[in-house]
């Protein structure tokens, strides 16, 4: 039987946990301390990662989630509609620590992909509409055409495309990692039956 997490684990919901870590890491981390590699698959199941940034950590358990934004239309939205799943890794070298969590995957609502996108940049809201994201572009200038195209659409309000939203990542699993001497490191398991239950499982795990 694992000994209960003490220290920088402790805590009796992996969500305060996660989010305790990110606020940390915004004090110390140089740059987007929020961001996550993102991996998904798709019908084919060969694996893809890329970088995103990950802007909210819900609520608490059984109601908890990971929350990005993108293109549905990129070639990780294509993978999360042929096959609602992903997995991340948040790294950061600053405290030498990561937070790892995988589950399925499920659009936010347009009502919060709404007022998340009203709070970007006018430039980025903009580019929303005007990149056609993991598609083939002949060139830079296309895209800056493309911009200035949806900028004179949309001179002072620009909305939500209708390609453009978040996802929440509902984790089965969520695991913490600290490092320690001579590679001893420190690593908790937190495991639940599916993504309605508030009985989570923890295990400590050999490095």
């Amino acid at each position: 039987m694992t000994d209960a997490p003490t220290g920088l684990f402790a805590g009796q919901d992996p969500f305060d946990i996660a989010r305790a870590w990110l606020a940390e890491a915004g004090k110390s981390e140089p740059n987007d301390p929020n961001a996550i590699s993102l991996a998904t698959a798709g019908a084919d199941g060969l694996p893809n990662v890329r970088v995103v940034l990950m802007k909210e950590i819900e609520g608490a358990t059984p109601a908890g989630g990971f929350v990005f934004y993108t293109n549905y239309e990129s070639a990780k939205g294509e993978e999360l509609a042929q096959n609602p799943q992903a997995a991340f890794v948040m790294h950061w070298k600053s405290l030498l620590r990561q937070v790892r969590a995988r589950g399925p995957v499920e659009k936010v609502s347009a009502e919060m992909s709404d007022a998340y996108f009203a709070t970007r940049a006018y430039q980025s809201r903009v580019g929303a509409w005007a990149s056609k994201q993991s598609r083939p572009l002949s060139g830079k200038a296309a895209l800056l055409a493309e911009a200035a195209k949806a900028a004179a659409s949309h001179p002072f309000h620009v909305p939500r495309p209708p390609h453009w939203g978040g996802y929440r990542i509902r984790p089965l699993e969520i695991e913490f990692w600290s490092d320690g001497e001579f590679r001893m490191h420190d690593r908790f398991r937190w495991t639940r039956p599916a993504v309605d239950s508030a009985e989570w499982t923890v295990t400590r795990l050999n490095p």
